[in-house]
């Protein structure tokens, strides 16, 4: 056997030893603050590293901070590196979501929750469909998040929305149209992302308050992929809908590989899901008949 047919051999053998599809083209991670995001509150407790390919929100007694996209998007895939505040932060929440701007709006969620010293983050994720939301499903993270930048993205297309954090799948919410569900599909999102006080509710459910002795308190990102179909807040479909990669058959859903991580994560990691929750939906909503296809 030759050479060349000996290398494509072992590119073979090593595709099928991963049997797993990228979630997206890999990009660039140094992209800078400024060509996608601007500040929206509390501007000066933003810091800018690096020329501005690195940045931290800063939460304190007085304020927290937060930021936006410049533009809106309809579908993509939309990614943060992020390094969660560390040490003691129960009461915070770091934020990283999409949302549209109707009343009636379509939102995707990840909510960081903060906790005390040595307790885990907790992951929160929701889904808002025409306004409608609690859908919430949390998960404990398999690595520590304040130690060391992770990333975590949403694909967006017509079929799902696929959350995942450092290209693992934890959670998939299907297009389920055919059993009267709204999907997000004519409100193009921005992008946002915030740093702010919410002892009231987010650790123990507001049991554990903020210790203001421990501020400021820092979330650090870097890494800021936009990969999506701009549209106006007016559009109703994406101009290049059907033709960018996102919108092909290997992206319409996770493929088997995917699914056993997902699996892994639903049964190791997942420490709430609403679709199981029958305290509170004694009926089963209607999407999660597709949630328990993992």
């Amino acid at each position: 056997m030759d050479s060349n047919k000996l290398w494509i051999l072992s590119l073979c053998l090593l595709v099928m030893v991963l049997g797993t599809k990228a979630t997206a083209p890999k990009k660039p991670v140094d992209v800078p603050f400024g060509k996608n995001y601007v500040p929206t509150w509390a501007f000066d407790h933003i810091k800018y590293f690096n020329g501005g390919s690195e940045i931290q929100l800063l939460l304190d007694n007085y304020t927290g901070t937060g930021f936006q996209s410049k533009g809106s998007y309809l579908f993509g895939h939309f990614s943060m590196q992020m390094k969660l505040v560390p040490g003691d932060s129960a009461g915070t929440v770091t934020a990283f979501y999409l949302s549209s701007q109707n009343s009636e709006h379509d939102e995707i969620d990840f909510e960081f929750l903060g906790n005390r010293s040595g307790q885990p983050y907790i992951l929160q994720t929701n889904v808002f469909t025409g306004g409608k939301g609690d859908r919430e499903q949390r998960i404990y993270l398999w690595f520590d998040p304040t130690k060391n930048y992770h990333s975590y993205s949403v694909l967006w297309n017509l079929y799902i929305i696929a959350f995942f954090v450092d290209d693992v799948p934890i959670r998939v919410f299907k297009n389920c149209k055919d059993l009267r569900v709204k999907f997000p599909f004519d409100q193009p999102m921005k992008i946002y992302s915030s740093l702010w006080n919410a002892d009231d509710w987010a650790t123990r459910g507001g049991l554990e308050k903020t210790n203001w002795a421990k501020a400021p308190f820092n979330a650090a990102y870097k890494g800021f992929h936009i990969d999506g179909c701009e549209a106006s807040v007016e559009a109703k479909f994406c101009a290049t809908q059907g033709k960018r990669w996102w919108d092909q058959k290997e992206f319409q859903d996770l493929d088997a590989v995917q699914y056993r991580r997902l699996k892994w994560v639903r049964d190791k990691y997942t420490i709430y899901n609403y679709c199981v929750d029958r305290k509170r939906y004694p009926v089963m909503p209607p999407e999660c008949v597709r949630d328990r296809d993992v």
